[in-house]
């Protein structure tokens, strides 16, 4: 099993950035307002992902006046929410969560942020399974863990903005306009990606789905509402906290995408992945240092190029000869605009 990661807020001051220290003092403020307000501490559930004797549960605890808070509707909601509904929730700071796995409960600590990233032993059997999570004595919430077979083989791996929507994320303005301001009902889902990366999925048994963004776990339900919406297969979804850093001022996306994907690897040396990604910048960086280092837990590399307005809003197309590098490595690379472009190369390519 990986090593324990449970989550604690007890920091000693002196080695916590400023700004970090100013958004506690504000969290700390908005929480104390909050409870005087009547609000209550509410679970909000994550998908999460295990083998046959651990699992990583994901969650966030989260001052509700009711279960009607817009983050804890996440699976049911079918209300026209705007982007900025999710940041204004007030986070609860080192809240205790007990999660109840067959019968045995844990207990774990959020972090500053009132998340819960941990991993705990547990005995389950491959496919989905539920796990339950409560706080503070709040109604206990259930969430799906997909476990991994210990015979599982392939896996995918599939970054979330212009990838599996539309954003042209990297350019500052407009990333506020789709996280704040756009109905979550106006995002645009990237043609045939979701029959893509199903059929990926679905033609290998017991196969893994991992989407793997730097967005915000403030817009968790949406992603999540979005991709149900849009027919893609279900999946765990890991995002990153929003604010500062307990050493610097904003939180490194591709920090988080590189922590993550070490992490896979280390945690299913047997799979070997298909790496899903687009041309705007970075993915096929992070892939290619991926592959360099664990070149035998690579299936393929499959890259959607944007259109060229996308590629302008999302500041320019990353520079690489695919051809070349899978001369150099082995490491099968594919591109096409679109999901159905995609399925054809691997269907030629015949992935194994």
């Amino acid at each position: 099993m990986p090593p324990a990661r449970h989550t604690h807020s007890a920091v000693v001051s002196a080695t916590i950035h400023r700004a970090a220290r100013i958004d506690d003092a504000v969290l700390r403020w908005r929480e104390k307002r909050g409870r005087r307000r009547g609000m209550h501490a509410t679970v909000v559930p994550y998908v999460g992902y295990g083998s046959t004797t651990w699992i990583r549960v994901l969650c966030r605890v989260l001052l509700s006046r009711a279960a009607t808070h817009p983050q804890a509707l996440e699976q049911a909601s079918a209300r026209r929410i705007r982007g900025w509904r999710s940041f204004t929730s007030v986070p609860v700071v080192a809240a205790t969560v007990t999660v109840t796995v067959n019968g045995v409960e844990h207990e774990v600590i959020a972090d500053r942020g009132g998340l819960i990233d941990t991993v705990i032993p547990a005995t389950l059997e491959p496919g989905w399974q539920q796990i339950t999570l409560s706080a503070e004595g709040s109604r206990a919430v259930s969430t799906d863990v997909f476990i991994v077979g210990p015979d599982v083989r392939f896996g995918v791996i599939s970054d979330v903005d212009d990838t599996v929507m539309v954003t042209a994320l990297p350019r500052p303005l407009v990333a506020a306009w789709n996280t704040f301001v756009l109905d979550e009902h106006a995002r645009i889902p990237v043609p045939g990606m979701s029959v893509f990366l199903d059929r990926m999925v679905s033609s290998h048994e017991g196969a893994p789905m991992i989407y793997l963004s730097t967005g915000a776990w403030n817009v968790a339900p949406t992603l999540n509402r979005f991709m149900s919406r849009n027919l893609y297969p279900a999946g765990a979804l890991l995002l990153t906290d929003w604010g500062p850093t307990v050493d610097r001022w904003f939180r490194s996306g591709r920090e988080h995408k590189v922590q993550n994907l070490d992490r896979l690897a280390a945690e299913f040396p047997q799979i070997r992945w298909l790496l899903v990604g687009d041309d705007g910048q970075h993915d096929e960086d992070l892939y290619r240092d991926f592959a360099l280092t664990y070149p035998k837990q690579v299936a393929a590399i499959a890259i959607r190029r944007m259109s060229t307005s996308e590629a302008v809003l999302a500041g320019g197309r990353s520079r690489h000869d695919d051809a070349e590098d899978s001369e150099s490595d082995g490491i099968l690379r594919l591109s096409a605009p679109d999901g159905a472009g995609l399925l054809a190369l691997l269907n030629e390519a015949d992935l194994p």
